[in-house]
């Protein structure tokens, strides 16, 4: 495969994107060969296949997976067995993803060419942003990447996030010198596994480039709305340095500080002021254009769970900033891209690139109906399954991958709905994770209904100037009836007098009710009818108790990269620390709306 380090390949990769999409059932049949002949003697498909290479046989006999079924050969392999376990090829890394959807960090196998795939999509991006926004080479992008500390496994394996394993390859670090991918951060600053001291330096270059920076992002909205935190409470040590020409002293690293070296290679107190200026105002809304007036975009993760940020984003961004969310990934596999990258952020959908690995679908409905009516650890049918091209228009689907590095028809978790086709690829919506769920008896939540509910409960705030940052949620069965409890971070803005609009408790209140009144029919009827469930409740937690738990994560293992807020809490020491942080608690007045 081309694209063996990050570059601008222009209408070459555009070729290739439309080559691949128009005949996306051969090589998706193709794809499924190579893989079957690639890895039919392993021990895993030994077991159903008897080394077979045939198609139809591996639809007939390979089970539909989850984690657990595949994790003892993974845990096999990490103590250092040989890959033939499941993979025909060398695995040469264990990927570690995030652990902030369902509690605990999966690992992932992968082999040396996958990083190839990973880096052809990536070079698909600037390709694909060049037909809707012109000029992104005249100037440079403030992209704030981190990497984690990697550790081994008893084999020997490297184990690590797929980001970090990414920007510490050669096909990032030695990526062509064009003007579409040159970033304000220092590959030094990048690579630093000290994330303070790497947000430090990052943001300090692209305070320095201020006048160059034309694309601003991070991989998820969390990340970067963490920066936009960090800096508020780091600028005037930040313009400190840039006046002066000297790195602050708290800098340690010495890959950062011989990096920023070169970048502050003398005092710029006119730059220093200009941005003194514009961070010391009341207000921070619309701070993103002010900074960086030549930013055209910005880009991060905005959909599933993310979606919850883009106020905050659109806040900081003062609404001049279009919302850009171009590729769709996971520790697995690299999934797609968007084609349309200027769509509102609601409706985002990614092209599945039909050589990135073998995609099946369990149908889940064409209305959402199904969606919680199948277990995610439920035996699939494997008659069930739908290939690629044979998905219909409308109908919400499961994704399934088969990969090269190991995987057999492993179910990711992910909810798409099927939006379009480009040529003969279909186009998804993400719609949410399926083991994202609260449920006290029969009810059953998924995050998408959540983040519709909650959607619709904020607006309440929006009279009183206060925006709902962050929220994550918990089924509370310590007494009965057990009960929704939901954990929201409110900051509350300055109005145009200089005063903030006292928020009124029965305004949280109301709050609670909305949430409910918007919550399916099941949940109704258990609240109002059963009486199985009780009150919805609201626990308003201090400022920065949401950065509190990324950092809790962080710690265990997660990274920034990587991050998302787990939308349902599963871990007692996150529990403990937002209960820690409760300043406020509010419950429903009444019962929602039902009708039998």
């Amino acid at each position: 495969m081309e694209g063996k380090r990050l570059e601008y390949r222009g209408e070459e990769a555009l070729k290739e994107l439309e080559k691949f999409t128009a005949k996306a059932d051969e090589v998706q049949e193709n794809i499924l060969k190579e893989i079957i002949a690639r890895n039919c003697e392993t021990e895993y498909l030994k077991k159903y296949m008897e080394g077979s290479k045939d198609v139809l046989e591996f639809k007939r006999r390979v089970p539909v997976i989850t984690y657990k079924h595949i994790y003892p050969y993974i845990q096999r392999i990490a103590n250092g067995e040989d890959s033939s376990l499941i993979s025909g090829h060398p695995i040469t890394e264990m990927l570690c993803s995030s652990g902030t959807s369902d509690g605990e960090p999966k690992m992932m196998p992968s082999i040396a060419e996958d990083l190839n795939r990973r880096t052809f999509l990536y070079n698909l991006i600037m390709p694909i942003m060049n037909q809707y926004i012109p000029g992104l080479d005249e100037g440079k992008a403030m992209y704030l990447y981190f990497v984690k500390a990697e550790m081994s496994t008893p084999g020997g394996l490297p184990s690590r996030t797929v980001l970090t394993s990414y920007y510490k390859s050669k096909n990032f670090r030695c990526r062509a010198l064009d003007a579409f991918n040159d970033f304000t951060s220092p590959n030094q600053a990048i690579l630093c596994t000290d994330s303070k001291q790497s947000m430090y330096c990052q943001l300090l270059a692209g305070l320095v480039h201020r006048h160059q920076v034309l694309r601003i992002g991070a991989v998820f909205a969390s990340a970067l709305l963490r920066a936009i935190s960090f800096l508020q409470r780091h600028w005037v040590d930040l313009c400190n340095d840039i006046r002066t020409g000297h790195l602050n002293s708290s800098v340690t690293d010495p890959e950062c500080r011989s990096s920023m070296s070169t970048i502050l290679s003398s005092p710029n107190p006119r730059v220093a002021d200009e941005i003194e200026e514009i961070c010391s105002c009341p207000s921070w809304k619309g701070i993103l254009p002010r900074l960086w007036p030549r930013a055209k975009y910005i880009e991060a993760v905005i959909t599933g769970s993310m979606a919850q940020y883009i106020p905050s984003l659109e806040s900081y961004s003062g609404g001049k900033l279009p919302l850009i969310c171009t590729m769709y990934a996971s520790s697995e596999c690299y999934f797609g891209v968007n084609m349309k990258p200027l769509c509102d952020p609601a409706d985002v959908a990614f092209t599945l690139l039909p050589n990135m690995c073998y995609f099946e679908f369990i149908p889940l409905g064409e209305n959402g109906t199904l969606l919680k009516d199948m277990d995610e650890e439920e035996e699939v049918p494997k008659e069930k399954l739908v290939d690629l091209v044979h998905v219909r228009l409308g109908c919400y689907y499961e994704l399934v991958v088969t990969t090269f590095a190991g995987l057999y028809r492993y179910r990711i978790g992910d909810v798409l709905q099927v939006t379009g086709f480009h040529n003969r690829a279909p186009q998804f919506r993400f719609i949410c994770r399926r083991n994202v769920v609260l449920s006290i008896e029969e009810d059953k939540t998924n995050e998408d209904d959540l983040h519709r509910s909650i959607t619709m409960a904020k607006k309440l705030l929006e009279p009183y100037n206060a925006l709902l940052v962050e929220y994550t949620s918990y089924a509370d069965t310590s007494s009965l009836p057990g009960h929704y409890v939901l954990y929201w971070e409110i900051t509350e803005y300055i109005s145009a007098d200089n005063s903030p609009t006292p928020l009124d408790p029965k305004v949280l209140e109301e709050c609670c009710i909305t949430v409910e009144e918007h919550l399916d029919y099941t949940y109704r009827r258990c609240r109002t009818q059963d009486k199985s469930v009780g009150p919805l409740e609201i626990k308003l937690v201090q400022p920065g108790t949401f950065e509190g738990l990324m950092d809790l994560f962080i710690s265990q293992g997660g990274s920034i990269n990587q991050y998302k807020t787990p939308r349902c809490i599963k871990s007692g020491n996150a529990l403990k620390l937002l209960n820690s942080n409760v300043k406020a608690s509010f419950f429903s007045p009444r019962h929602p709306i039902w009708t039998p």
